[in-house]
């Protein structure tokens, strides 16, 4: 679901970009495809950049309607959420005394592990 959240989030300001641009090649008569390409890449940032913000200080000021809202024309409703990856300690003790002491150690280690160190 967030993958989704995400490239809609990503997908509907661009065409929104496209849309305005293509709304001032309309109005503008701008005949070089170059300049429309930045004034659509230009309107596009704009326009996530307004409705983005829009949505974060809605969201501090705890605004409801207004975030809902940038969210909806930001593609979702929400920000979407990514989960962190869950992480386990890994402990490890060296000990430098003794080597047969350290390579019994490795290999209590290998045979908890199946033999192998993989």
């Amino acid at each position: 679901m967030n993958l989704f959240t995400s490239l809609m989030r990503t997908v509907v300001p661009i065409v929104a970009g496209l849309l305005l641009g293509l709304a001032a090649k309309v109005g503008l008569d701008l005949d070089d495809g170059l300049v429309t390409t930045y004034v659509t890449a230009a309107l596009t940032a704009g326009y996530y950049a307004l409705w983005r913000v829009l949505e974060e200080a809605a969201d501090r000021l705890g605004w409801e309607p207004l975030r809902t809202l940038a969210g909806l024309l930001l593609g979702w409703a929400r920000p979407p959420q990514y989960e962190q990856p869950a992480t386990v300690p890994l402990r490890v003790k060296l000990q430098f005394g003794d080597p047969a002491e350290f390579a019994a150690e490795i290999n209590r280690m290998v045979e908890r592990r199946g033999g192998s160190l993989r």
